[in-house]
């Protein structure tokens, strides 16, 4: 099935693709410049954009994505990473977790990848952080 496109004026989206450069998106900075880009047609809203922007919304919103899914692989992350990363937003020492899992012994072999979270403890910390306990499983 053919995926339907607006009719768009070629000399106009040339004229937005030598503007933006849209290119594979290799560095951060690259990253950066791109997103700028892309909130730029956001910011000026999307029943408000011609085709030949919409056209170039949707090949930098797909570089974006490629560039993000190679650079920020969240998927990757294990449930201990995972708890590491809310801790260290919250500030909070291990300490902070022993009535969570019940002892200094069984935070300290979890946090140091010694033992894996049980289908109970992920319900008492998703508990505790406001989370859903599939992180942490």
């Amino acid at each position: 099935m053919a995926a339907s496109y607006p009719a768009i004026d070629r000399r106009k989206y040339a004229r937005l693709l030598a503007k933006t450069l849209p290119a594979v998106i290799e560095t951060e900075e690259q990253n950066e410049r791109m997103l700028r880009e892309v909130e730029r047609l956001i910011d000026k809203g999307q029943d408000k954009l011609s085709p030949e922007e919409k056209t170039l919304f949707k090949l930098m919103t797909t570089l974006i994505e490629d560039f993000e899914e190679q650079h920020y692989q969240l998927n990757a992350a294990t449930p201990v990473t995972i708890l590491r990363e809310l801790m260290a937003a919250r500030n909070l020492q291990p300490k902070d977790l022993w009535e969570v899992f019940g002892s200094k012994s069984l935070t300290s072999d979890v946090l140091n990848g010694n033992r894996d979270i049980s289908k109970s403890k992920a319900k008492a910390l998703a508990e505790f952080f406001h989370v859903s306990a599939e992180l942490f499983i």
